[in-house]
């Protein structure tokens, strides 16, 4: 082809000419080629002219093709920069869009993308896993679009209603462009094809109906190969480009008879007519190509890969082949691109040809191990947890495996130490020796377990059927402990009893519990028998795993968490003195802190359960010590391993809030917060109310608990005070019913039928732990009577206060006797007339204030003389002055024969300086932290 070839102005072929001069000659299909495409180039550029409408559409649909990519690889960044040029083009194309309406292209893009952004958002696993900036676009490109798709709400409906129509309507639109751009140049139609290939961008369904697009008068096989991208269609196209000038943009559209094309409604009646015509050709056809071994494939879907076949035709199968075939699938295991659940399809159909040429229980075993750890790297992802299916196969896989080695228990060794090299699969006189550990396959196992139930919502029916496979886990981990007490090292029949041990320490045994309180009404004694004779105890079995455990255990972890979980399961079952002496033995108190989280959210799940049995017993002390860290912490929540509390991104960052959650405890496995509470606020309120009585004008005052004190100033900053509601409330009221000794008002508020509900029903000897309560408040009424009203008093009868406080009369003179002994109550006993007299050696309140306001000047001038000396750069204070001549004062307040004395002298230094002593004494001391001593028993 010569430069004469083309058709062009003189110029323009004088331009070619000189550069045929200048440019060296190369081989000639080469240097002819280059000249053709450098002329078409320049002929093009001038020659093409566009109208504005098409200029400006292009425009629209390049940038509709950029964010449908975007779209494809989940670009938001991009889709958001694209969607804004997209209006900005939208809005310069205003007038021809006035003059030729919105184009049905930029109204399909509008709705689709509406649609992939609301399944987007939707996809919370895939927001999770989008980074910063894709999530930010995301949000704003929503918003985005839903604010300008309220103009266009009926184009959008329309097009909702009608894809099919609206695409055809495009389709036509666009051959009609490309038909009368085709009289020009082939290169100049390359240009204008932009909107043609737009319609090949699929709406969910809209490829379903192009392809289907041909005349209604084609028969039944016509319309299958339509289906299909009849080689018709093909031919035109390739001819179409073969020809002289038509567009490119024709090749990659459906060919269209020129006959009229009836509505495309007509055609979808006529369709399931032929399809019931053809169905019971089409199921005969498939019976015998099913007969001869050939699959039937979906039009349009591309080929499934075959999968891969185990063995040739005609090999010998033996275990050194099926070892080989075991490797070579092992082999892709982790790589990228394997499809894990092909893997494990081709393991199971491994084991079935293993088994079926009878090939030994060794190399089933080895499959078996690996089909299990294959089940466990299905999802890579360590904070995902295994779907239903695959937990099922992976329970049965292990059942199966522990029916091999039960059934050839002497025939069969596994272990870790056995080297791959030493391993014994093949049928023979030896036993088998295969290389695994099906301990560590049983722990994954119940950490898959724990993961499910961290994973589920605890509030579905879902959650109480994953709880139910928990029973399938335990008989599991049961054989498990049969089978290693028999073949098993000391060190995993001990890992393996804390599994045990794990799943039994934080259930209540109501049947031990029944039986504990003899027959229940309508229970006959058969009954009974049958229940004992169910099995052993739960006590009995944690008494003996804990016990193995502490003898031959050699790893400090295990033993902690088996003395932890045995604690725990005394306090559940109101063992206090066994708890308590276990934890007090243990020491573990001293160096918890040096354990890793999990057994330190043990230790404090121990702790909480210990404090409530320690309430239940009575021990009211002693549960506010064991609550007290918890509930003092405000992180209850948390300290247990029952959720996590709202942070900062500062404190904590993405990565260690999935640890935390990793840790969390199943929901079955919590402990009531509000009981938690409640126990704790009763248990302080039983011990504040009565030391506040008792030191109320101490300025010394310490406070038992901080957390009490402050529901108390909420409670007293309330400026109408209602009826109490939430439980926290409930106790706010009692404390200050206790505080005035009204033992009923207290009563009322603390066991009542919205507190019942709440809080007390939930033990499970509830009404045991309502008396003890009344009795413990008429109690502490009692002596908060005595501190707040002994000064009123010159005596009072012991039966007074026995009816007031509905108390029997010896506990009344028991508790009256305590206080006199521990010094908290100036006064004695008169046993003739079951009297107590009041010996009035309290000060009065004018007394008090003074000595606090004596302590106070006293405190003051000291702080105000060490400023002072600090300024004047003298160290030794007022009262320790240089012994160059300086004074020194000792001063003091000393009570003796209930007045004060002072005690005053002067003597001179070594020095040559004076010195004065002078004290005050209060005979007995002043004391506030046992009560008042007066060794003369005289008053003011």
């Amino acid at each position: 082809m010569s430069r004469f070839f083309a058709t062009g102005s003189d110029s323009e072929s004088e331009e070619s000419s000189s550069a045929d001069e200048i440019t060296p000659k190369a081989t000639g299909t080469t240097f002819t080629k280059q000249v053709l495409l450098l002329s078409d180039d320049e002929e093009d550029t001038k020659r093409v002219v566009r109208s504005a409408k098409d200029k400006r559409f292009e425009e629209l649909t390049n940038l509709i093709k950029t964010i449908r990519n975007a779209m494809k690889i989940r670009d938001m960044s991009k889709c958001l920069e694209e969607f804004e040029q997209l209006c900005r083009a939208f809005v310069k194309s205003k007038n021809i869009v006035d003059k030729e309406g919105v184009p049905k292209f930029y109204i399909r893009l509008l709705a689709d993308l509406e649609d992939y952004l609301n399944q987007l958002w939707e996809d919370k696993e895939g927001k999770k896993k989008m980074n910063k900036n894709n999530a930010k676009a995301l949000s704003t490109l929503r918003q985005k679009i839903r604010k300008y798709n309220r103009d266009y709400e009926t184009e959008i409906a329309n097009y909702k209603e009608n894809p099919d129509q609206s695409a055809e309507e495009e389709e036509e639109k666009d051959e009609a462009e490309s038909g009368s751009s085709s009289e020009s140049d082939d290169e100049g139609a390359e240009e204008a094809t932009a909107k043609s290939f737009l319609k090949k961008e699929p709406v969910p369904d809209a490829s379903k109906f192009l392809k289907g697009a041909v005349d209604d008068e084609s028969d039944s096989d016509d319309d299958e190969d339509d289906e299909d991208w009849g080689s018709d269609a093909v031919d035109s196209s390739s001819e179409s480009i073969e020809g002289d000038g038509t567009s490119l943009a024709k090749a990659f559209l459906k060919k269209q008879e020129d006959g009229d094309r009836q509505p495309e409604r007509k055609k979808e009646k006529r369709k399931p007519k032929q399809r019931l015509e053809r169905t019971e050709e089409e199921e005969a056809e498939d019976l015998q190509d099913e007969e001869q071994g050939w699959e039937k494939v979906k039009g349009g879907v591309p080929l499934v890969k075959e999968k891969p076949k185990m063995f040739a035709k005609g090999t010998e199968i033996n275990t050194a082949v099926v070892v080989k075939k075991l490797n070579e699938i092992l082999q892709a295991r982790g790589k990228k691109g394997t499809d894990r659940a092909a893997q494990i399809e081709l393991l199971h159909a491994l084991a079935a040809i293993a088994a079926e040429n009878n090939l030994g229980e060794g190399i089933l075993v080895k499959i078996k191990f690996n089909i299990i750890a294959s089940l466990y790297d299905y999802n890579p992802n360590l904070a995902a947890f295994m779907k239903a299916d695959m937990w099922k196969k992976c329970l049965d896989c292990i059942d199966e495996l522990l029916d091999i080695l039960f059934n050839n228990n002497n025939n069969i060794f596994i272990g870790e130490n056995i080297a791959e090299d030493s391993e014994n699969l093949a049928v023979s006189d030896q036993p088998f020796r295969v290389r695994g550990c099906i301990l560590t396959l049983v722990e994954r196992m119940d950490e898959e377990f724990t993961k499910i139930m961290q994973n589920t919502d605890p509030h579905s029916q879902e959650y109480v059927d994953n709880l139910k496979d928990e029973a399938r886990v335990c008989a599991i981990i049961d054989r498990l402990l049969g089978y290693l007490e028999a073949k098993g090292s000391t060190e995993e029949v001990c890992r393996v009893y804390l599994r045990r041990i794990m799943h039994t320490y934080y259930k209540f045994d109501y049947k031990a519990h029944r039986r504990s309180l003899g027959l229940q009404g309508g229970e006959s004694k058969s009954e009974q028998d049958q229940e004992e004779s169910e099995g052993e105890d739960s006590a009995v079995i944690m008494d003996r795993l804990c016990k193995f455990i502490y003898a031959k255990d050699r790893t400090d972890r295990i033993r902690t968490c088996a003395i932890l979980c045995h604690i725990y399961h005394h306090a559940l079952h109101s063992r206090w003195y066994q708890a308590r002496d276990l934890m007090l033995m243990s020491h573990l108190q001293d160096n918890i802190q040096h354990a890793d989280p999990p057994v330190q959210i043990l230790y404090n799940r121990t702790m909480v359960q210990l404090g409530i049995c320690a309430f239940r017993q009575g021990m009211i002390k002693d549960a506010h010590n064991a609550l007290l860290d918890i509930q003092s912490s405000g992180r209850a929540k948390e300290l247990l391993g029952q959720g996590l509390l709202m942070r900062n991104m500062q404190e904590r960052n993405a990565e260690q809030e999935k640890i935390e959650k990793r840790r969390q405890v199943p929901f079955h496995m919590h402990i009531n917060l509000e009981l938690l509470e409640c126990v704790y606020l009763v248990s302080a309120m039983l011990l504040e109310i009565p030391y506040m009585a008792a030191h109320e004008f101490d300025a010394r005052r310490r406070m038992i608990s901080k957390q009490f004190h402050h529901q108390l100033r909420v409670g007293e900053r309330q400026p109408l005070l209602g009826p109490p509601e939430s439980m926290r409330e409930h106790v706010v009221a009692a404390s200050k019913a206790m505080k005035m000794g009204d033992w009923r008002t207290c009563h009322g508020f603390i066991i009542n039928e919205k507190m019942n509900s709440k809080v007390w029903d939930l033990f499970p000897e509830a009404q045991r732990v309502r008396e003890m309560l009344v009795r413990k408040i008429q109690e502490e009424s009692l002596r908060t009577y005595l501190f707040t009203y002994s000064s009123v008093y010159d005596s009072i009868s012991m039966e007074i206060l026995s009816e007031m406080f509905e108390l029997e009369l010896p506990t009344v003179h028991s508790i009256i006797s305590k206080m006199i002994i521990n010094e908290e109550l100036m006064a004695s006993l008169d046993q003739p007339t079951q009297t107590v007299v009041m010996h009035r050696t309290e000060p009065t309140p004018l007394q008090n204030m003074a000595l606090q306001l004596a302590e106070k000047l006293g405190g003051l001038v000291e702080n105000n003389e060490r400023v002072f000396d600090l300024k004047q750069g003298v160290y030794g204070g007022y009262f320790n002055r240089d012994q160059k001549g300086g004074y020194q004062q000792k001063q003091g307040y000393q009570r003796e024969g209930g007045g004060y004395q002072q005690k005053q002298g002067y003597h001179r230094d070594q020095k040559g300086g004076y010195q004065q002593k002078q004290n005050y004494q209060r005979g007995g001391g002043y004391q506030r932290g046992g009560g008042y001593n007066n060794q003369n028993q005289s008053n003011y």
